[in-house]
């Protein structure tokens, strides 16, 4: 009888609630709110994670404010359909499912999953790696988009290799930082585009050159280049042919925004000239994969890379730390502290 109570008290207990950050509205930082929600449940193959930082991202935006107003399609078209914002996240396992085996209860680990700006998560084992020693939690909140950009676009779009000269646009910001380090990983010979400003930090990153953009236009001094990696489109397409070599590429990571079109007239447009002239032009889209997350950790274990936060906010601030990020100033990553 007694067995049988405990049974029927376990079945109506409601779930325990969590505090997220939520939005159930498009628009501004202000849409955000710091809310309490029912603490998720892992199913077989899932992971539970205590999170302990998180990071933002450029993409969260887009998601925030519905643009350009052809992802409403899959988003939500007058709302978004799910209410959870943010997706690099590092964490301590709380519990597994019966058929995990790779992790267990302690580990510290790292991956990326919509809703990250939350007390916990569930999530599929094969999104997740160990963190390094080496590395904070912080600094592992930051890599999973933004490292994994920066590499993919560097190796398989850019196809870089070494010795050739590579140009990064924004050399500063989240992208920009893991990719001035993986491009001199891979042999390139770097030179860095930010704000005077940013400059040492870009060279302490080790970028062979650096280019103050407000004193000098990288289109217009006649270096040519073997690839250029744009995280912010601030110059137009023909510029930036002017200064590939022949055979260059260029991969666009970063576009201007805009609420119809753009950025998918730059794309369409990049597409365009690479059907006309050798230089091959074009925008990437980073794509999940736990080999290149396994490789960061190795870099970072290695010390040949390493994370640069820019500031770091509280969860209930999550709303000041979105006015942050779009401001498009961040020295490296913005992270969202949970503990």
């Amino acid at each position: 009888m007694l067995d049988n109570d405990c049974e029927e008290r376990r079945a109506t207990t409601p779930k325990k609630p969590m505090k997220a950050i939520t939005y159930r509205e498009y628009g501004g930082p202000e849409v955000l709110h710091l809310e309490e929600v029912a603490k998720p449940t892992p199913q077989d193959d899932q992971v539970l994670v205590r999170v302990r930082a998180a990071a933002l991202n450029p993409y969260d935006m887009h998601f925030l404010h519905g643009t350009p107003y052809l992802m409403r399609l899959s988003a939500g078209l007058r709302k978004p359909k799910f209410t959870g914002i943010g997706v690099d996240f590092c964490g301590v396992v709380e519990s597994v499912g019966k058929n995990v085996s790779g992790f267990r209860p302690g580990d510290a680990v790292f991956g990326g999953r919509q809703g990250a700006l939350a007390e916990y998560l569930v999530i599929a084992e094969q999104r997740l790696v160990r963190k390094p020693d080496n590395i904070s939690f912080e600094q592992a909140a930051a890599v999973n988009i933004a490292a994994k950009t920066a590499l993919q676009a560097l190796r398989d779009a850019g196809k870089l290799q070494p010795g050739q000269k590579v140009l990064i646009n924004g050399a500063s910001g989240g992208v920009g930082t893991f990719a001035v380090q993986i491009a001199k990983h891979l042999g390139g010979e770097v030179t860095g585009v930010s704000s005077g400003r940013n400059t040492e930090l870009v060279r302490s990153l080790g970028a062979d050159h650096t280019i103050d953009y407000t004193q000098q236009d990288y289109t217009q001094d006649g270096t040519q280049y073997d690839l250029i990696i744009d995280n912010l489109g601030n110059h137009s397409l023909s510029a930036n042919r002017r200064v590939l070599k022949p055979n260059g590429r260029y991969v666009m990571v970063g576009a201007p925004k805009g609420k119809w079109i753009k950025p998918m007239d730059r794309v369409i447009a990049a597409m365009m000239y690479s059907r006309v002239v050798h230089q091959k032009m074009g925008m990437m889209m980073t794509r999940a994969s736990k080999d290149d997350l396994t490789l960061l950790v190795e870099l970072m274990q290695q010390g040949t890379v390493t994370p640069v936060i820019d500031k770091a906010f509280k969860l209930s601030e999550a709303a000041e730390a979105m006015r942050h990020l779009e401001t498009g100033r961040a020295r490296g990553k913005i992270v969202v502290q949970l503990d």
